[in-house]
């Protein structure tokens, strides 16, 4: 049954809930969790494994990678039909989180194995992360708008941007702590570091619990969801002259028709996404291998190579998130509608992976390059994934119906799913269809092919950008 909101929350419009902590909280835990075992994950395939005498390649370790984040980021639906059909969110992402702790456990007791067991663990491990990780994913965010009250949903930019730099806090900390281990530990110490963190992320989440407000399931409001409504008029026989919503309406209520019909425009702009995602989590496969073949650098006594560099991301997340949120968009005003922000980002992940062409062209020929230079693409996908990610949570939280929340939310998680299962494919088809030789997924070549279908895809989505028709008014505003 729903909480009142008054019963929990004094009504302040100018102050946020006080339960966002304990969500913020949890969500920059998980992400230590996630992106330190995921940081360690490149080096520990191609280099543990292969000193193991199971003789895996960098392709080998691109596509187990890519084929893991795709499998994280296709659980979204399952979590998001938990929550919204049965369980709740609440309960979903505290039950999901305990399949997740289970996940890290496996990974850490790698060390016990040898071989072939080496590498069971590692895939029971990962596939028992990417079910607790992506069951979450749709209910945390989701879960945190419903914490508003309606005179509140003008907090909702800079709550959604605090969320995401909480994300990048803990993932900032990650890939310094979790790598430093490894080396001073060996792998197994490593992997329990995440698992930790994951422990103290669930109990943060669980403390919070008196205070949250619970919207009631789907199956409770007796609301059919997106896909009961858009199949069974699929397979409905239609009367003559009737349209696909009219047809619809016969057997649904307008209330169930409206939210169905709010879920498609936004699955339209959602499709245009996918080859961001097939670029930008190329961070902890590719790009850390390029980086493998760089010199690290000394600095303050830490010595950062290609793993290490990997926190330069969420730190300038952490830096970037409040000064285009409190100053860039204000002053942008109706140039930094959501969609057009989203369109920038992606020109910018094109020319991210131009630098790291250029970058790869001088390694192939034979230069030592410093890891330092890594900096230049970083900084440019950093402010992609700005102005494409966080601005992805607010629009599918903004324009969709409040029945499709944590269905919309899964839908956009989707678009990982579907550009990192490109990359496996890419990566596992074109260097034997063109007789390459293995590892083209670290060579010029593919990162420009990259760069080009990039830039395709952002041309495509500015249109799609200028004609869309927001239903949230003030987002196409800018505010």
């Amino acid at each position: 049954m729903a909480k009142n909101f008054a019963l929990n929350n004094e009504p302040q419009v100018s102050r946020w809930p006080r339960q966002i902590k304990y969500i913020i909280g949890n969500e920059a835990c998980e992400r230590f969790s996630y992106y330190g075992m995921t940081g360690i994950l490149a080096g520990y395939i191609s280099g543990q494994l292969l000193a193991g005498g199971l003789g895996k390649s960098e392709d080998y370790a691109t596509e187990v990678i890519s084929l893991f984040k795709s499998f994280n980021y296709f659980t979204p639906l399952l979590g998001a039909w938990l929550s919204d059909k049965l369980i709740g969110r609440y309960k979903t992402i505290f039950w999901v989180s305990l399949f997740y702790c289970a996940g890290h456990g496996t990974l850490a007791c790698s060390d016990f194995f040898s071989g072939q067991g080496k590498l069971n663990c590692l895939f029971i491990g990962l596939t028992l992360i990417a079910f607790g990780s992506g069951g979450i994913k749709p209910c945390v965010s989701a879960f945190m708008g419903e914490q508003f009250a309606p005179d509140q949903a003008h907090l909702m930019q800079k709550a959604y941007g605090a969320f995401y730099w909480a994300i990048n806090f803990g993932s900032f900390f990650s890939f310094l702590v979790v790598p430093w281990v490894k080396d001073h530990h060996g792998y197994s110490p490593a992997f329990a570091v995440p698992g930790i963190l994951m422990a103290i992320a669930t109990y943060i989440f669980w403390r919070g619990k008196k205070y949250y407000v619970f919207v009631p399931t789907n199956r409770e409001k007796k609301h059919n969801g997106f896909f009961k409504v858009i199949f069974t008029t699929l397979t409905a026989k239609r009367a003559a002259g009737k349209t696909f919503w009219e047809t619809a309406r016969a057997r649904f209520s307008e209330n169930e028709v409206a939210a169905a019909r709010s879920v498609l425009p936004i699955l339209f702009v959602f499709a245009m996404i996918p080859m961001f995602w097939a670029l930008y989590d190329q961070g902890n496969s590719t790009w850390v291998l390029q980086g493998l073949k760089m010199s690290n650098v000394n600095l303050l006594g830490l010595d950062v190579g290609a793993e290490q560099m990997q926190s330069l991301n969420p730190l300038l997340i952490m830096l970037f998130v409040p000064i285009f949120t409190l100053w860039l968009y204000p002053a942008m005003g109706r140039f930094a509608a959501p969609l057009k922000r989203m369109s920038y980002g992606l020109f910018l992940a094109s020319a991210s992976f131009v630098i790291v062409a250029l970058l790869q062209k001088r390694i192939e020929a034979g230069a030592h390059l410093s890891i330092l230079w890594q900096t230049w693409p970083y900084i440019a996908i950093t402010a992609a994934e700005v102005l494409v990610s966080t601005t992805g949570l607010e629009f599918a939280f903004r324009e969709a119906a409040p029945e499709m929340k944590s269905m919309i939310m899964s839908f956009w998680l989707l678009t990982v799913a579907v550009g990192n299962l490109f990359v496996a494919l890419l990566t596992a088809l074109l260097p034997h269809a063109s007789g390459n030789a293995e590892d083209a997924s670290v060579s010029t070549g593919r990162f420009m092919l990259y760069a080009a279908l990039m830039f395709g895809v952002a041309i495509v989505f500015s249109l799609i950008a200028a004609t869309y028709h927001y239903r949230d008014k003030s987002a196409a505003e800018g505010r």
